[in-house]
């Protein structure tokens, strides 16, 4: 795969969104704490769909 095809920025909300699918796991897993964890897991596919919204409008 060839990074350079990408801005620093997207690769960093690349980063941050699986560190927060971690996060979430964690939460869920260790803590036993399920509505924290689903509410934090809903964080990644939001920013991601941001992401593709505004990459949508840059490109046109």
């Amino acid at each position: 795969m060839n990074f350079k095809n990408y801005k620093l920025s997207e690769l960093l909300i690349l980063i941050f969104c699986i560190v927060i699918i971690f996060v979430s796991e964690y939460i869920f897993i260790v803590q036993k704490d399920a509505t924290k964890a689903i509410f934090i897991g809903l964080w990644p596919p939001t920013m991601l769909g941001l992401l593709n919204f505004f990459n949508s409008k840059q490109n046109k």
